[in-house]
C-alpha cells in the first residue's frame, strides 16, 4: 500500500503492444494502492467513436472532435480490445492534436493522492516526464505476437498468428516513427525485457526496479 505523502506517487510504464506493460501496470497499481490508467484505451475509444460516427480514424478533424468529446466509460473492454480498434487507435494516436486533447485527461489522474500508475507509449517522455519511477517494457515481436494471438483466441476471434505478427510490426513502425511523441524509452527509464519472463517473474523484476529508484530518490511507497 502507498503511504500518505505530500505529493502523488507516479509510476510510468511504457512499451510496445503486447509487451506485458498493461498486466504489470495493473499489478503495480494494486500493490502500491494507486489508481491505474491504461492510456491506450483512450486512443482506442477515440478511434471507435470516430468509426461509429461513420468517419475515418486517420481524418484529423474527426479524430480531434472525438478526442475532445470523449467519454472513456462509453465503451466496454471487449469493444476496445478488438484488432480493428487497436489498428485504428494507432492511427489516431499519430495525430498531434489528438494527443494534445487527451493529455489533460491523462495528467488529471496523476494529480490526485495517493498517485497513479499509467501505461502507454509516451508516459515517461511526454505525459509524466517527472514521474517518480519509469519503466520501459519490451519483448521480441514474435513473443508479443504469440501473447496477443492467445488473447484473440481466448475471445473467440479468428485471426492467425501471422496476421497478428504483421500487425505488431506495423504498429511498432508507426508508433516509433511518428513525428510527435514517438515510442522511445525516456532517458531515465529502466528497461525490462519480458521475452523470457512469466507474469510473476516480470512483476518481481519490475517491483525490484521501482523499489531501487524510490530508495535512490528517498521516496517511500
Amino acid at each position: 500500500m502507498a503511504a500518505a505523502t505530500a505529493t502523488p506517487l507516479v509510476i510510468a510504464v511504457d512499451g510496445p503492444a503486447a509487451s506485458g506493460k498493461g498486466t504489470l501496470a495493473r499489478r503495480l497499481a494494486a500493490h502500491y494502492g494507486l489508481a491505474y490508467l491504461d492510456t491506450g484505451s483512450l486512443y482506442r475509444a477515440t478511434a471507435l467513436a470516430v468509426m461509429l460516427a461513420g468517419g475515418d480514424p486517420a481524418d484529423e478533424a474527426a479524430a480531434v472532435h472525438a478526442a475532445q468529446a470523449l467519454d472513456p466509460a462509453r465503451f466496454t473492454d471487449e469493444q476496445l480490445r478488438t484488432p480493428g480498434a487497436s489498428e485504428a487507435a494507432s492511427k489516431v494516436a499519430a495525430i498531434p492534436a489528438v494527443r494534445t486533447a487527451l493529455l489533460d485527461l491523462q495528467r488529471t489522474v496523476t494529480s490526485k493522492l495517493p498517485g497513479a500508475v499509467l501505461d502507454g507509449r509516451d508516459i515517461g517522455t511526454v505525459v509524466c516526464p517527472d514521474a517518480d519511477a519509469k519503466l520501459f517494457i519490451t519483448a521480441a515481436p514474435e513473443t508479443r505476437a504469440q501473447r496477443r494471438h492467445l488473447e484473440h483466441a481466448g475471445r473467440g476471434e479468428d485471426i492467425s498468428y501471422e496476421e497478428v505478427l504483421a500487425d505488431i510490426r506495423r504498429r511498432d513502425e508507426r508508433d516509433s516513427g511518428r513525428a510527435v511523441a514517438p515510442l522511445v524509452p525516456a532517458a531515465d527509464a529502466h528497461l525490462l525485457d519480458t521475452t523470457e519472463l512469466g507474469i510473476e517473474a516480470a512483476f518481481q523484476a519490475a517491483l525490484d526496479l521501482i523499489e531501487g529508484v524510490l530508495r535512490e530518490r528517498g521516496r517511500s511507497a
